[in-house]
């Protein structure tokens, strides 16, 4: 392992890890949850707009704690912090093969919340960023493929497991997951490179800890413009693949069909995350940014027409431009305002974001439930995303204490 650490091949190993991190983390305490719905409305008589209100309370909950946990993993490492999220996540799922009740659930969901902060999102480019700044772009791109990755295995594990074994079964076998990703954390995970282990191009020639303080980027215009544009396109994002399922199934597709709905939103993602990430490496990040956004508009101006028949291609076009904001947004942040106060930074966004997330998984499930119908919440994805086009054009440089060569 010293061997490889103080090669080239280690950072590169941390991305494609930071990866499998998001992949089991999300997929398990979101994108992996809605094929699930149909069995909880069947056997408890809950309304979607309840069942919905979990992922409420999980973003929410994930967006007001990031700000705190931030500081821990400014302070502690990221490494710790996921040993913590893993044995959480195996408590989740054990008590979700036991659930009996709406309160029950929601607690659950409380848990994860504390998941998704701790080895989730922010935890897993914080680490990356720490291995790269040349690459920085394709291997955030890497690492967030990930989320993309939970969303085509987990909800295809679900319903295989529903079908064979029944959920509750799904839930037990599924805490084995973070199981092994407990072990792999403790025995292959290092936070950041030694100053002899900083592979030239690759780790950060200025230090690790180069960047904003907190309090600047708080000042800062392009701080708040990004999080406009990570509340609005969670919001669509996140309400999106959480009602795909019941759309589809409303359709009189089956259970598998719409789940590969869901994998092909997922799968475009993907190749959203890493095409652009490497492209942001190569071409002027703005422009990308641009260019990714538009395309989920696309996809919204397309799911707005209700013409089931065209379903694949919203999906795919939605998909694969929200791999690619996703990546960018993450991407900007870190180049903006670098890694000196990361925790904090990200985490405070991440209260914005993850609100935005919990707010259209639920208030689309709410009004589904009053209106019998998707056509509206369509619409307010569509506004949302022309709101997150306008906050781009407003993301410049701090004033002062601007990440050396960084560019958005």
């Amino acid at each position: 392992m010293t061997s490889t650490r103080n090669g080239r091949i280690y950072p590169w190993f941390i991305a494609v890890f930071a990866g499998v991190v998001l992949m089991v983390s999300n997929g398990q305490t979101i994108s992996g949850l809605t094929v699930y719905d149909v069995e909880f409305i069947n056997e408890f008589g809950w309304s979607l707009g309840e069942i919905k209100f979990r992922d409420m309370i999980t973003l929410l909950l994930a967006g007001l704690a990031a700000p705190f946990i931030g500081i821990l993993i400014d302070r502690f490492g990221v490494r710790r912090c996921m040993l913590a999220g893993w044995v959480l996540l195996i408590l989740g799922n054990i008590a979700y093969s036991q659930l009996e009740s709406l309160t029950g659930l929601y607690l659950v969901h409380a848990l994860f919340a504390l998941v998704l902060v701790v080895c989730g999102l922010n935890a897993a480019v914080i680490l990356v960023s720490k291995w790269f700044v040349r690459y920085r772009g394709t291997a955030i791109g890497i690492a967030l493929m990930g989320t993309s990755m939970g969303g085509i295995v987990f909800p295809q594990y679900g319903t295989a497991m529903v079908e064979a074994f029944g959920w509750r079964s799904a839930f037990a076998w599924g805490s084995l997951f973070p199981a092994l990703m407990l072990v792999a954390t403790w025995l292959l995970v290092k936070d950041k490179p030694d100053v002899a282990e900083q592979p030239g191009a690759i780790a950060a020639a200025s230090g690790p800890e180069s960047g904003v303080a907190f309090a600047d980027a708080l000042r800062s215009r392009s701080f708040w413009a990004l999080a406009i544009i990570a509340m609005t396109t969670f919001y669509t994002v996140l309400g999106t693949s959480a009602h795909i399922f019941v759309y589809m199934t409303d359709a009189d597709f089956s259970p598998q069909v719409a789940t590969n709905a869901i994998t092909l939103f997922f799968f475009s993602a993907l190749v959203g995350k890493f095409i652009f990430g490497l492209a942001a490496d190569y071409f002027d990040k703005r422009k990308v940014f641009y260019g990714n956004i538009l395309v989920m508009l696309v996809g919204s101006l397309i799911l707005i027409r209700m013409d089931i028949a065209l379903i694949w291609i919203a999906v795919t076009a939605f998909g694969l431009g929200w791999g690619g904001v996703y990546t960018m947004l993450q991407l900007t942040v870190m180049n903006i305002f670098g890694t000196r106060d990361a925790g904090k930074i990200l985490g405070t966004i991440t209260v914005l974001d993850a609100s935005g997330g919990g707010l259209g998984i639920w208030l689309t499930g709410v009004i589904y439930d009053t209106t019998g119908s998707y056509e509206l919440p369509f619409l307010i994805f569509a506004a949302l995303i022309v709101v997150a086009l306008a906050a781009l054009t407003l993301i410049r440089h701090p004033v002062s204490g601007t990440v050396a060569g960084a560019t958005i």
